[in-house]
């Protein structure tokens, strides 16, 4: 078994992947989590203030250079242990992020 997705698979994975970042970083509904999470309790490291240390998460929640990273390495990891079951589950969200993309080219 290889651990290289077929070009299908991939684009799969791939719209998937940035599907969930883009839930997870940007959509309003996810607007109330990313509030409560970069709002931790105090934040004793290395001299850094809690708001900075806030602000720091909030940034890496949204880059898709810093948490995409990581939704890719889950995405790829289940796809590894569960092909067939996790390409399933890849389906709905890449057909959302296909909508989505096409509803902002359109101008909608």
């Amino acid at each position: 078994m290889t651990h290289v997705p077929s070009p299908y698979a991939l684009i799969l994975l791939a719209l998937a992947a940035f599907r969930v970042w883009r839930l997870l970083a940007l959509d309003t509904i996810t607007d109330q989590l990313r509030r409560r999470v970069t709002r931790l309790g105090d934040w004793s490291g290395g001299g850094s203030t809690p708001s900075l240390y806030r602000e720091r998460l909030g940034a890496f929640l949204q880059c898709p250079w810093c948490l995409g990273f990581w939704v890719v390495v889950v995405w790829w990891a289940a796809w590894v242990a569960y092909p067939h079951w996790v390409l399933v589950a890849a389906v709905p969200f890449g057909l959302s992020a296909l909508v989505g993309l096409a509803g902002h080219f359109t101008g909608d």
